[in-house]
């Protein structure tokens, strides 16, 4: 008594066989996985890699893409920036570690030297 009408449309009842015919994730990305801003490259090839494209999007007459690019060059700047002071804050804190130590050792060989010079004194 009711049909079903198409408008023009493949119309198919759902079954169970649609459950296969599902796209899984990642099924458009040739069996790579995504990696979400995760490059194989250091933040310094990076950064001259979107300084030329800045450039050739600028040459092109695309502001909008240059920006983009300038976005992504800010960005690995503050990175770099970022990376070299606490590389810098490292080095100093093991350099200040260093003299202490020195500082301890020659306290305690003082330390030693006055035992010993003493001890001689008494005798």
């Amino acid at each position: 008594m009711f049909r079903n009408r198409s408008n023009g449309r493949n119309f198919r009842h759902r079954s169970n066989d649609d459950n296969n015919m599902r796209l899984m994730p990642g099924s458009f990305s040739n069996a790579r996985p995504k990696i979400n801003f995760k490059s194989h490259q250091s933040a310094e090839k990076l950064l001259e890699k979107y300084k030329i494209l800045a450039k050739e999007a600028l040459s092109s007459g695309d502001i909008t893409l240059s920006e983009n690019y300038l976005q992504h060059i800010d960005h690995f700047e503050r990175i770099i920036s970022h990376k070299n002071l606490n590389q810098n804050q490292n080095e100093n804190s093991s350099q200040v570690a260093n003299i202490i130590k020195e500082q301890n050792n020659n306290l305690s060989n003082n330390g030693k030297i006055n035992k010993d010079h003493t001890t001689k004194n008494k005798e």
